[in-house]
């Protein structure tokens, strides 16, 4: 119960502010977009490329850690895809943004706060091992899925140059990419500039998480009731327990345990609803999993702090 409390609802409470506020009329639609254009397209950028740039790559990046967050990701796609295909008959392109639902945890808005007040800051370090390449893979596997599917009879020589056309457009993947540059090449950043910087950073999460809860608003679930709870649970459920028993099995250590589970046991981020926004496929199913899955992590979250150690 401390662990709900004291860890979890400060949280969501930030998003039930959000929420409310949009609800209410208090904050309009307009602001809610414009707020989370700042936090997605500047604000998170700003604190990805901070995190990278001065993570130590040789000790963080542990084979373990990253093999089990992602072996589960990539399960939580296949079930996904197959899930939509097999049991609710969706066509092959509607299964693919299923399946990425599934795949893509709201590692930043719900992971890092929810690690932060459990465990502390310094707790944070596999988390951001695992944010590092999680907008890159997931874009990776759910773009290249889908232009496979859309590309059928055509030529495939083209096919690269659509993956990552649409991967660098995305601001998170180019805050990630120029911290790798910096952290590998040792470029050292004026003081100016990194104050700047930890400025955006310091309001990236609480207006993010106020923003979460205006969109959310906007995602007011409506049929496809099924389809939509058979992806909440794959990502609480299914996702956090194969990494659970994978980093069981790989004596991941408790540090890097506590960010895989609890990252793996988040609702699908707000870029499920943006990669089947981008397609046109399957969105009322992602929105609405975003909303339904944000408060079913109210749940996870409390399950898992109480499971870890």
């Amino acid at each position: 119960m401390t662990a709900l409390l004291d860890v979890i609802l400060p949280v969501f409470l930030v998003i039930g502010f959000g929420y409310t506020a949009v609800w209410k009329g208090y904050f309009s639609e307009s602001g809610v977009d414009g707020l989370m254009k700042f936090t997605q397209h500047f604000a998170i950028p700003c604190l990805l490329f901070r995190a990278i740039s001065t993570l130590d790559l040789g000790q963080n990046f542990d084979i373990a850690l990253l093999g089990s967050f992602y072996a589960g990701a990539l399960t939580g796609f296949g079930a996904g895809y197959l899930g939509a295909r097999h049991i609710f008959g969706r066509d092959v392109e509607d299964s693919i943004a299923i399946g990425f639902c599934c795949l893509f945890s709201n590692s930043v808005l719900l992971g890092l706060p929810i690690m932060e007040r459990a465990y502390g800051p310094n707790s944070l370090e596999a988390n951001y091992a695992i944010i590092a390449i999680h907008s890159p893979f997931c874009y990776g596997v759910g773009i290249t899925a889908m232009e496979i599917a859309r590309n059928r009879g055509a030529s495939a020589s083209a096919l690269p140059a659509k993956v990552l056309k649409a991967m660098f457009s995305n601001a998170l993947i180019l805050g990630i990419s120029l911290g790798f540059v910096v952290n590998l090449t040792g470029i050292a950043l004026p003081t100016v500039l990194t104050d700047a910087l930890d400025l955006m950073v310091r309001a990236a999460l609480p207006a993010a998480l106020f923003g979460l809860g205006g969109v959310l608003y906007q995602y007011r679930p409506e049929g496809d009731m099924r389809t939509i709870l058979f992806v909440v649970g794959v990502s609480l459920m299914l996702h956090p327990a194969i990494v659970w028993t994978l980093g069981k099995t790989t004596n991941l250590s408790t540090d890097a345990m506590r960010s895989a589970v609890i990252t793996a046991a988040m609702a699908p981020g707000i870029n499920a609803y943006v990669f089947a926004n981008m397609y046109d496929r399957a969105k009322r199913v992602a929105a609405s999993a975003v909303l339904l899955g944000t408060g079913g992590s109210i749940l996870s979250a409390w399950i898992w702090l109480s499971v870890l150690p």
